[in-house]
């Protein structure tokens, strides 16, 4: 999250298995299988974020470790590995970015490969300046790093009520 230049926000990440992920997929998504990782949005593109001073909810990111754990083995690496990929896929997915076209899909998976590296490098963990496609996604991803940044200054989390959950992006 420093990564992205997001401070003052917090996530839910949850672990599960295939089922739970085919179960929100089918119920969010109208899809009948189970997927490697679901986010649900706490607000809409577009919504305003919170007053200065308050912690920001991104949202719920929730991974199947089962699926994922097929996915490493099918491409030759660690578990560990494959649950940073898909934690670091959602929380784009929260930034607001999506991959429903070729152009969305070479930016998001771009910023993330950008994101990850940041986030492994030794010493202080570097910002990296989300991409601009033009289209609303970036410029909520943008007001999202700004709203962030205002409300991470001395502040302290309190607790929020949760959000009626939102569609899923995979």
């Amino acid at each position: 999250m420093r990564a992205a230049g997001l401070r003052g926000v917090e996530l839910s990440l949850t672990l599960s298995d295939d089922r739970e992920l085919h179960s929100l997929n089918r119920s969010y998504a109208g899809e009948d299988h189970a997927t490697d990782v679901l986010s649900f949005a706490q607000r809409e593109a577009g919504e305003a974020y919170g007053a200065l001073g308050t912690r920001e909810a991104l949202g719920d990111v929730v991974i199947s470790v089962e699926y994922a754990a097929r996915q490493a083995a099918s491409h030759g690496h660690a578990l560990p590995g494959e649950l940073f990929h898909l934690a670091v896929h959602g929380l784009v997915h929260l930034c607001g970015y999506d991959h429903r076209t070729k152009n969305e899909e070479s930016t998001m998976f771009g910023y993330e490969t950008e994101l990850r590296t940041a986030a492994l490098a030794r010493g202080a963990v570097r910002k990296v300046s989300a991409p601009s496609t033009g289209t609303s996604r970036s410029r909520t991803a943008s007001r999202l790093a700004s709203a962030s940044q205002r409300a991470g200054r001395g502040t302290t989390a309190r607790p929020r009520p949760k959000a009626p959950t939102r569609r899923p992006r995979r």
